[in-house]
Parts: structure tokens; sequence; C-alpha cells
């Protein structure tokens, strides 16, 4: 028995003609009436009654006509879940993001649209270092995550790089450079700095620290934090200074001024990191790639 011979069955059934039945699913009436003959040969009986006026369901027929539904029914049910599925309309997007990418305003916004464009997808999301990030989409624990550092494309990893983020010298309020509008990254020679351990985020670590040297100075850091707001809550309490990606000046408490480092001020990359294979990641890549394209400024 296969899909085709309910659907003409349940042809027949509606229309109470053979010849109608037939024009209904585009086939001639002999081909109807033969694979209507095998699907009674392999039930065992007659599935209809022939009459003055065409036919009608037998007894066998009318305790078929349900299941034959259902059967047709949840077919084309399965069927439209998988086209959705093979799209990346449903399903399960598993989406990681180091701390401070979520701060970034093109991640959060190209997160909402994508939710809203594809509510019946699932996103989870969870929060790890680049390094482990790119672990897990290797491992297909994750599909796509937002990492802080420069990644090569591979065949089975795909790459969308967002803009290079500057990054901001997060200073206590009461600190004498916490008057200025900008500063160089000489004047913070002799500062005590307050940053996350290069284990959690080497990107940015060896980023602020090469930087810091081209400028003359190796950062005196006397506090690590295990993780950017943490940083931040640090420096509000007068610990210390931290370098941190602009997107983190969002974090805004009252005790914290950032201030703008000037050229060549030092920059954070940050990416998106997908599986090729994911067609959810696939789908949001192409998605970000839009975004990103809108949001550029006109040349």
């Amino acid at each position: 028995m296969e899909l085709r011979h309910l659907r003409y069955f349940l042809a027949v059934a509606e229309q109470r003609s053979f010849t109608r039945a037939a024009e209904k699913v585009g086939i001639g009436q002999p081909p109807l009436s033969m694979q209507i003959k095998d699907l009674e040969a392999e039930i065992g009986g007659a599935l209809f009654l022939r009459t003055s006026h065409g036919v009608e369901l037998s007894e066998v027929g009318r305790v078929f006509l349900p299941h034959a539904q259902k059967a047709v029914d949840d077919a084309e049910q399965a069927l439209r879940a998988a086209q959705q599925a093979a799209s990346g309309e449903v399903g399960l997007l598993r989406m990681g993001f180091t701390s401070s990418a979520v701060f970034h305003p093109l991640v959060s916004h190209a997160l909402q649209q994508f939710r809203e464009r594809h509510r019946k997808l699932e996103i989870s999301l969870s929060e790890g270092i680049t390094e482990q990030l790119l672990a897990d989409i290797a491992a297909s624990q994750l599909d796509a995550a937002f990492v802080r550092i420069v990644t090569t494309p591979s065949a089975e990893l795909g790459v969308v790089e967002l803009p290079a983020e500057k990054l901001k010298v997060a200073l206590p309020r009461s600190h004498p450079l916490a008057r200025r509008k900008s500063l160089h990254l000489q004047d913070l020679a002799g500062e005590n700095f307050i940053m996350v351990p290069r284990g959690k985020g080497s990107a940015l670590y060896d980023n602020i620290f090469s930087a810091c040297q081209a400028a003359g100075f190796d950062p005196q850091v006397i506090q690590l934090a295990p993780q950017l707001t943490s940083a931040i809550n640090l420096v509000a309490a007068g610990l210390g200074i931290s370098i941190v990606p602009e997107a983190i000046e969002q974090v805004q408490l009252a005790q914290v001024r950032y201030i703008d480092i000037r050229e060549p001020a030092p920059r954070a990359q940050l990416s998106l990191a997908y599986h090729r294979q994911s067609i959810a990641a696939s789908r949001f890549a192409a998605h970000l790639q839009r975004s990103l394209k809108r949001s550029a400024p006109d040349k």
C-alpha cells in the first residue's frame, strides 16, 4: 500500500464517481480503477458499492476512510515539517557567545530580528570563552558562536567578520584621567590594570598587551576578573582601570567613565563562527551578513 493508493481512495470517496475522481487526481479512469482494485485486493474486501448514481462506500470503506484520511494528513504534515526544517524555519539553533559579544549592538539587533522572522525556530544561548566555543562547534555541540578571534574559514567552518570594534579605557570617576575626553595609551603606563585572564579570552588579552607594548610599556596587572562585566565592577570600586571593547560601554555605572583612546587606537575583532552543515546557522549567517551590509556606512 502506497500513499497514492490512499489519495485515490479518498478522491473516489469524496467525488462518489470514478470519472470525477480521475479528473481530480489527474489520471485516466482505467488506471484509477486498477489502483483501487489493487488496494481492495490488499485489504481483502470491496471499498465501494456501485449504484445507479455512481459509487458509495461499502462498510469496509467506511471503516477505512478515517484511517486513510489521517494517514494522508499525517504524511502531508510530516512533509511540511521536513521542508521547514530543510529551509531552517523550524528546529533548534544552538548559539554561543563570549561575555562581551552580547553587548554589541549589531549582535543583539541581528538576533532579535532573526527571532522575529523565524518564530518556529528555537534558539538556545550559552556563554563561554572563544577557544571552547570553537571546540564546541567543531564537536557539533554548538551550531554557531560569536567569538573574539580572527578565525580562518574551512570546509566545515564558516566565518562572518563584524567591523573591528574600538577599545576604550574604563576608569574610576575619581581618577585624574577621567576628566579627559580622550587619552593616549602611554598615559596609562604605571596604572593598575584589571583584566580578564588570558585563559578566558586570549585574543582580547593579547591584543591589549600588544597595544600597550607598542606604546612603550607592559600593563601592570594587579587584579584578574572572571569576565568583563566583573572588571567594570572592580573599576567602579576604585581598584584599577581596564581596557574594554566599546560595546561594554552599555554597562553604565555611576562610578565609571569610559574614555576614548586616541589613534592609533587598538581594536577588537568579533566574528560569527558557524558550522556550515547546520541549516539554521547558515541562515543566521546570511541574515547577519545582510544586517551588516545595511548598517555599513555609504562610501
